[in-house]
Formats: C-alpha cells, structure tokens, sequence
C-alpha cells in the first residue's frame, strides 16, 4: 500500500512522518506545496501517474483563521479548490481519501458535543473555505473520509502549546480567553488514528463520510493554558479573560467539542484524555 501525504511539512504531516517507520506495511510518498502543487491539476494528475499512490492522507490546508478574513481566495484556493483536484484524481483512478477538516465548521452554539450529523454552519472565511473543501469530498464517488479535529498542537511547527511554553518563559503573567470551549489534540495521536484506519486495509466509510477526531475530555483556552504552564514547571500566572477582551479579526466557535464515538467504534480506536497527550508532547518537547 502506497500512501501520499500532502501537507507533509505541517504539524500533522510532521507527526505521520515520525510514525511511518512504525507502519512497515506501508510506502510513504511525503510532500509539500514545494514538491506537489495540489492547485494544479495537471501537475496533480501527473505526479500520480507517475507515483501510483493507493491512498492520500491531505494535510495541506491554510490555516490562519484570522488572516483568511483578508486572504480569503488563497483560503479558498487551498482548502477548497484544492481538495476538489484531489476529489477527482481520486474518483479517475480509484484512489482512497482521508481529507482533515475542523471544527470550524460549526458556529459553536450547541451546548453538547458536536455528532457528524450535525448541520455545519460556519462563522468565518476560514470555516466557509473548509465546509467548501468537505462538500466536494461528500458529493464524490470515491472511497473517501472526512475526519474533523480541533485545536491541533504538536512538537513541531507553530502552534498553541509553543506559544504558551514561550511566553512562560518571558513573562510573570499572561491573560487567556477562558470562554471558549473546545478540545485540545494531540496531532501524534491523529496522525496514529489515520495510519491505524488506512493499515487495517478494509472499506474507510464504514458510516457515512464523516468522522470527528480530537482528544477526550474538554477544556477552554485558559484551562489549556494553566496545565501546559503547570506540566512544563513555569512560574507564570495565567489569567481568565472573556473573548471580549481579546478580540480577533474573526469570530471563533464558543463551543467546538467533539463527539468522538463514531470514529471509536467504526475503527476500534483508543483516543487519549487530553491532558494525557499533553504531557506526552511536553516530555517528547523535554520542556
């Protein structure tokens, strides 16, 4: 089985990577923007001819949500157009799919975990130019997935976990939004859940198209932050801030938990506490 990661290079990518020598059952095909415009589907069409690829995981994906409030048609081009050339390479030559989204689909008023069924409705370019991406893999005939996840954090790249870990280190005191609800995950144990679907060689949309991905449990920013600062031995004061005093160019969910059984059933897969995997991060980070 030969499996093309797009995206390679970002956090999820990075983590697929890591754990790829652990899956000797699969070839692996790592690229990015650099070595694979997924824009072009030309190229695209090409670079499978070429490669024969069995399976795609795409991690590519433009992530900054406030910046895709000014940059909206490179929002849309990546995460939506993009993942329509893939659709079609997929449905021509008979390929399987993973395609990861986000909770921002949702506008964050339920008061319960969010289930696959239920009606997205994003709030922000960055959530439109998702759902977009996730309609052209629904209406297809090929044999694909949507996993959705929240609140990605990892060893590498940029990201929520690192940020804190520095501003720890800088500062005495620091204010996070404690209003927003969500789940913070573990991008390894994404990447594990994905590799573990993919080796188990059956039918991937065992359920529908749709499936939700994050750690268990729930936490707000502010809680995240306290437990990074308290894990990592920091002496910094996190204070409780609503999302009024910090505002962003673009609005967030205020609620974004997931409801993770589906995906645990369908597949049989163990997800980790959140704060779990946190200290797992934190210790690979040896902070």
């Amino acid at each position: 089985m030969k499996v093309l990661i797009t995206g390679a290079n970002g956090q999820l990518g990075s983590e697929i990577k890591n754990l790829s020598l652990q899956y000797a059952e699969l070839e692996f095909i790592f690229t990015d923007y650099e070595d694979l415009d997924i824009s072009d589907f030309d190229y695209l069409e090409q670079f499978v001819l070429k490669n024969k690829p069995n399976f795609i995981i795409n991690c590519a994906a433009y992530t900054n949500v406030d910046l895709a409030e000014k940059e909206s048609e490179i929002a849309f081009e990546i995460n939506s157009e993009s993942v329509m050339n893939l659709v079609a390479v997929a449905e021509k030559y008979q390929l399987k799919l993973i395609h990861i989204s986000t909770d921002y689909v949702f506008d964050g008023t339920n008061n319960n975990p969010y289930s696959e069924n239920v009606k997205v409705s994003p709030i922000g370019i960055y959530g439109k130019s998702k759902q977009r991406g996730e309609q052209y893999v629904l209406d297809s005939s090929s044999e694909s997935i949507i996993i959705r996840t929240s609140w990605l954090y990892s060893s590498f790249g940029n990201n929520f976990v690192k940020t804190m870990i520095r501003l720890g280190r800088e500062r005495k005191e620091i204010n996070v939004v404690a209003d927003q609800i969500g789940t913070p995950t573990y991008a390894n144990d994404l990447a594990k859940a994905c590799l573990d679907i993919i080796s188990k060689e059956e039918g991937i949309n065992k359920n529908g198209k749709i499936y939700h991905f994050s750690n268990l449990g729930l936490a707000s920013w502010y809680d995240f932050a306290v437990n990074i600062m308290t894990i990592a031995n920091l002496d910094c004061k996190v204070n409780p801030i609503s999302t009024d005093q910090y505002p962003t160019i673009a609005k967030r969910p205020k609620y974004s938990v997931l409801d993770k059984s589906k995906i645990m059933a369908d597949f049989n897969i163990e997800i980790p506490y959140w704060r779990d995997s946190l200290i797992n991060c934190l210790k690979r980070m040896e902070v």
